[in-house]
Order: C-alpha cells, then structure tokens, then sequence
C-alpha cells in the first residue's frame, strides 16, 4: 500500500514555520520525511540529530576534482529543515533530501543555468518575491510584516500550512513562467516523493519552501518530470558539514540565507513556548544596554513591554512583534535616541554565534590541509594566548612562519605578531597565538579560492591585488605574497606593479609604493628567493618618483603638504635600507637638492629636503646653519619660515641639543618673531620639541644658556630685568610673609 503525501510549505530559517512544522509532525506522526535540499546528500542528514553538532552550521558541497567549485547550505536552530531532520532521527523515520542534486547545481557553474533563476526572477515581481506579494494583498508595507504576523509571531495556533498552500497556489495562477532550473527542480522533487510513496507506507511528510507546494501536489506523468530532468549537469562531488556563524547566516549568500535578523529569530524559537515573550526580549535589551554602560531601569522595562503592547493593539496586529519592541526600546529604555539603540543592536539582532561539527565528520579540504599542517608544524590550536618565537634559520621555524603568515592572507588571524617592526632585519619573529572557533568558518569560506592552504592564500591574495588600485597598497600585497611564500601570487604582483608603474605619474603613489619593496630586498635573506624579483623594479621606481617629485611639492595647502612629508620620509628611508646602486642613490639625492633649491616648492617639503640632506653629510653643519640663518630670516614670511622649520626639525628635534650652530641659527630666528607670530607659532615649536622628554630638554636649555651649575645661573635676561628682578624677588617675598601664620 502506498503513503499517504502530506506537504508542509515552510520559510527557510523561520522560527514560527519550525514550530508549525514539529506541532504538525507530532501531530501526522509520519514514517517518512522528506526535505527539499540536495539528494546526493541525504546520507549526512542524519548528522543534524549528533548530540555535538552546534548550530549555526552548514551543509558544504563541492566538486571532486575542483574543491573551489562548492555551495553552503547554512542551517541553524530554528530552521524547519533542521527541527524536521531531527524530528525524524528521534522517531525512527526515513529520512532524506529530494531536491536535485548538487552535481547539478555544481555542474552548472559557468553554463549560466545558475542565473536562469536571477533572469526570470527579475522579470517576474510574484516569483521574485511572493511573500510581498501576498502582504501586499493583505495590505501590508512588505512581506516581513505580514510573514511574522501570519507565522512568525503568531501565538495562535491554526491550519497554517493549508492557508499557505492556498495563497501560493492562488500567486502561482498568477505568476509567469518558471526557469528551466526551477521546472527541473520541482520535477525531481515530485519524481522523488513518488520513488518514497511507493518504498513506504504511512503518512510522508515532504517539508519544502511554501512556492513550491502547489507545483508538488500537481499529478504530472512519470515522463513528464523524466523528460523535464533530462541532460541536467553532471559532476563529481563530495559533501560534508561545516561550522557556520550568526553574522554569516545574515548574509544575502547561500541556499535559503539572508536572514534579516538571526538574533531575533533565535530569540523567537527559544520562547516559542513563553507567554511573556515580548518581556524577556526586552530584559535581553535592557541586558546589553547595562553592559554597554548605559543607565536602565527596571521600571523602564516595564514601561516598554506596556508601549509595545499598545503599538501592537493599534496596529491591529496579534501581538507585539518586532517593530513595536524596537520602538518601545528606543523610547523607553534609550531615552528616544536611536544612536543609543544603533549601538546595541547588531549584538542583539545578529549577534556573534559560531556553531560546531562533531569530531567524526568528514572535514572540507581546507581543514583537512590545515591540521595535517598543524601536525608537520606541530602546532596545537588553543583558546588560550600563547606567546611563540620562530628562528627562520631552521626549517621548523620557517615552516610555521610560513603557515601563519598564509593563515593571515585568508583573514585566519590565528597568529599576530607581536614585534613586526622590531624583529625585521633578523631571524627572529615573535607571534601571539590564540585559536578562535570562527577561524574554521573562515577557512571554509575561503574553499573559493583553493583546496589547499598555499592555494588558497595565493588565489585570495591574487583577487586583492586585481582589485587594488594604489601602487602602494599592491607593493604591500606583494609584500604579503613573499613572505607567506606564495610564489604565483608573488609573479602576480610583480607584473601588476611593472605596469601600474609604467602608467602612473601620481608622485604620491610611487613614493608609497617604495618602503615594502626595500623590506623584501633589505630583509629577504630570510626567506629564500624572495628579494631577486624586485631588484630592477625597484630603481625604476626611484627614479620615477625623483622625477615626479619636484614638480608635485608646489604650491601645496596644509594637509596635502603633510601627506607627501611622510610619504617622502618613508621613500629614503627605503631608498637607504634598500642600498641601491650608487647612481640612483645619487640621483634621488640630488632631486632633494632640488626641492631645497627650488623657491615654489612647498617650504615644508624644502625643509624636509634640507634635513634628510644634512643627516646624509651632503649639507655642512654651517651649510645648514647658513641655510636655516636664510630661510628664517626676518624678511620671509613666517609662515613659510615656520613651515621649513618645521620640515627641518620636527622628529629630529634632539639635534639641537649637540649641533651649536643649528642651535644659534634656530635660536636668532625665534628672538625675532614678534609676540603676535611667537603665539600663533606656539603649537608648532611644540609638536617639534614634544618628541624631548624631562632630562633631554634640561640638557637643551643647558647647551642654549651655557649653564654649567644648578639655579638661575647663565641665563640671559631680558634688557632692563637687572633692575626689574631684585624688585620682582621683594614683592614675591612680601606675598610669601604676608600669607604665612603668625
């Protein structure tokens, strides 16, 4: 005797269809259930009932013979999927997917039936959208509203499933066409329930998205659907589960994802029995807002749960649902500000939860490669901080230098490190480890690029540097690829730099472009091989920018000047760490030259010049002095006077201390500014001293006054100060005594 078929059309991910769909089950009590997801994948459907499977997780499939070729079906908690699997393992039911298989949907990748459903969609506003188009009818805003109200946020229970099969049926007669892949699915869908009604008997509970369910009850012939399926794509696959976390099932990616608010419907399956649901969601918020630093009362929370009932009664809706709560929150517990609520909201309604698989599940290549590392490296992953230091010189060391720098191309932050300016230049490199659940959701994330931890990092690192528009940020992405040794990446970069360089005259850009270039030429010993590529590259860079840079240091406003200040500073002290050959060394020397020379040159970037010229030997001490004497000077602007001053001395502001006649041109210049431009100077002569500490600026004042003694002796005074201060030390004297106690 055949089963009897029983369809429940569900919203993926939805809390009021989850609870619906297990009220139903216990009510049918069926022998069969069958879910609308991948066929080739039933025999892990089990899995969902394993006591140490934690959602949110995900159903990962992907082709055999190419792992980056894959599809996620996220699951979580409260998704009528995952509640009717388990359902089913409890009972003791036949269980499995009838939707078509992954070979198709993998198969199909690049043929462009995976868009057929995007191109009708877009023609069609039903298919693209039925739920809105049923609020619209009820005379909702959109379909949220109207969903929740109906499923989600209904306490009442009803013939749920039957409404919903007859709105959709009613939506359909008015739909257009279905794509060939639509039609294809729902033909296999229907060709499966059949195999199922005639293999068990019983009732057979088919739990599928609500569109669907008109097109299943539909009697079609057995050749029909046959012909309807017919030369589908074909290709190996292999699918396993994978752990999967609450912002990523917010995402608009995946089969059935894009939930609007994971948080919230999490919040909806947890108290899908309490009576006092609108209560405890707003304890969760007042929860929050406390942690956040936030003053919250009690008594505010009842005013809230009391405003939302009240929205919801004039709004005619069964219950407070959660617009009325958001509004009640705000008001009531946020004191009417909505940047109050804008700060707490993504932890409540996303929220940061990562699900976990049970340690018998087959592992996605890229775990599978990450722990057969973890064992060559032998390095455990722990939740704890741990401090590791690495000697690149021997093989272990380089070895796991290489996979956390890998890990970290793929924003798999297991390791920071800790001295990433110190420890350049050596052998040595110190990292700060801690193993974070997340990090395998990231990995598995990654499978687009490759199937294995190299592969991977290059291909994500590749797409970075396709996308990268500034030759300084790519200089850093090559950078990235050499030192997690990812060679095709690396030859990537190079060419990508070769010809943005040929193109660009941007002087800014090439100046950036510069300093981690020379730390892969200074510092590549380190790791074999990864200096040789940029040795030519580099020079033609220099160069460039010495051409460029004359004429983009003109005539620049205040911020513009600061910008090429510092990108000026990083460029020679890459053009020294690098040692280049001596006649481009030379010829970036003598364009600093130019800019000291050069009357239209911004006085910041000619002072720079000056300084980084004096600090090479090819600026006398008294060149210098004679230079500063000029350029302070009471005829020049002290504007422009102040900006070479700055250019010159800010960051070196020690060289004071030891060079006399920097020290006197500096100190002739300052006693005759006027006490109007000294004031509006201050904050400069500040920032340019501020790098001092206590006993450097004693020393200074010492060397300025000639003092060689404690107290006030050897400094100069003021004209007139030898009669004023006898007088000045009386009166203070006088105001001393007077205030003593008698």
């Amino acid at each position: 005797m055949a089963g009897q078929v029983f369809l429940f059309g569900i919203r993926h991910h939805g809390p009021g269809s989850a609870r619906r769909l297990v009220e139903a089950l216990d009510a049918l009590k069926p022998t069969t259930v069958l879910i609308e997801g991948p066929a080739d994948a039933s025999d892990l459907l089990p899995m969902l009932a394993d006591p140490d499977m934690a959602t949110p997780v995900a159903l990962l499939t992907y082709a055999e013979d190419d792992p980056a070729n894959a599809s996620f079906f996220p699951f979580a908690d409260y998704s009528p999927e995952y509640q009717a699997a388990r359902w089913a393992v409890r009972h003791g039911c036949a269980l499995r997917f009838i939707d078509l298989p992954a070979s198709d949907r993998l198969g199909a990748v690049g043929g462009g039936i995976e868009n057929e459903r995007a191109a009708s969609a877009d023609d069609d506003p039903i298919s693209r959208d039925p739920i809105g188009a049923l609020a619209t009818a009820a005379g909702y805003d959109d379909g949220e509203s109207w969903w929740s109200d109906v499923i989600e946020e209904n306490p009442a229970s009803g013939p749920v499933f039957a409404a919903v099969a007859d709105a959709m049926a009613a939506l359909r007669a008015e739909a257009g066409p279905l794509s060939a892949r639509e039609a294809a699915r729902e033909a296999h869908m229907r060709i499966e329930i059949g195999k199922a009604a005639k293999e068990h008997e019983g009732a057979i509970a088919v739990v599928c998205g609500a569109w669907h369910v008109p097109a299943l009850a539909e009697r079609r012939s057995l050749a029909t659907d046959r012909e309807l399926i017919k030369g589908r794509p074909k290709t190996k696959i292999k699918a396993t589960w994978a752990p999967w976390t609450a912002p990523r099932l917010a995402r608009a990616s995946g089969y059935g994802a894009g939930v609007t608010a994971p948080g919230w419907c999490a919040h909806l399956w947890e108290t899908r029995n309490d009576a006092d649901r609108a209560a405890v969601w707003l304890a969760k918020v007042a929860r929050v807002l406390r942690d956040r630093g936030h003053f919250v009362s009690t008594a505010s929370v009842i005013e809230a749960q009391r405003l939302g009932v009240g929205l919801a009664a004039l709004r005619d809706r069964p219950a407070p649902g959660f617009e009325e709560l958001r509004e009640a929150a705000i008001a009531c517990l946020c004191h009417g500000e909505r940047a109050v609520w804008d700060d707490v909201a993504a932890e409540l309604l996303i929220g940061a939860g990562v699900g976990s698989i049970p340690a018998t599940t087959p592992l996605a290549p890229l775990l599978e490669d990450l722990q057969r590392q973890q064992k060559a490296a032998r390095l455990k992953p722990e939740a704890l901080d741990r401090p590791l230091t690495l000697d690149l010189r021997s093989e272990s060391g380089l070895m796991r230098s290489t996979l956390l720098h890998r890990l970290n191309a793929l924003d798999v932050a297991w390791g920071e490190l800790t001295d990433a300016g110190r420890s350049r230049g050596t052998f040595r490199e110190n990292w700060q480890l801690r193993w974070e659940p997340e990090f395998a959701v990231r990995l598995v994330e990654n499978l687009i690029y490759g199937s294995t931890i190299a592969e991977a990092a290059a291909g994500r690192v590749i797409e970075a540097m396709r996308k990268e528009p500034e030759l300084g940020a790519l200089a850093t992405l090559v950078r990235t690829a050499m030192i997690a040794d990812l060679p095709r990446a690396a030859e990537f970069g190079i060419a990508a730099l070769e010809a943005k360089a040929a193109l660009t005259g941007d002087c800014q850009a090439l100046l950036s472009a510069l300093p981690p270039m020379a730390e892969i030429l200074r510092y590549g010993e380190a790791r074999a091989g990864t200096a040789d590529h940029l040795t030519a590259l580099m020079p033609r860079i220099v160069v460039q920018a010495a051409l460029a840079l004359p004429y983009a240091a003109r005539n620049l406003d205040a911020e513009a000047a600061g910008k090429l200040r510092a990108a000026l500073l990083a460029a020679d002290g890459a053009v020294q760490l690098a040692q280049l050959e001596t006649d481009v060394v030379a010829n970036w020397r003598h364009t600093l030259e130019v800019l000291v020379r050069d009357d239209q040159a911004t006085r910041l970037i000619a002072g720079t010049a000056a300084r980084l010229l004096y600090e090479v030997e090819l600026l006398t001490a008294d060149d210098a002095a004679d230079l500063l004497s000029r350029m302070l000077s009471p005829g020049t602007p002290v504007a422009e006077a102040a900006g070479f001053f700055e250019g010159f001395f800010e960051g070196a502001g020690r060289r004071l201390i030891h060079d006399a006649p920097l020290r006197a041109a500096v100190d002739a210049w300052l006693m005759t500014l006027e006490e109007a431009a000294f004031t509006g100077n201050l904050p400069l002569f500040r920032r340019v001293f501020a790098v001092l500490d206590r006993a450097e600026r004693r020393r200074l004042m010492d060397a300025l006054f000639d003092r060689s003694g404690g107290g006030a002796k050897g400094y100069r005074l003021m004209p007139g100060a030898a009669e004023f201060w006898p007088k000045h030390q009386a009166r203070v004297l006088e105001l001393l005594n007077a205030g003593a106690p008698q």
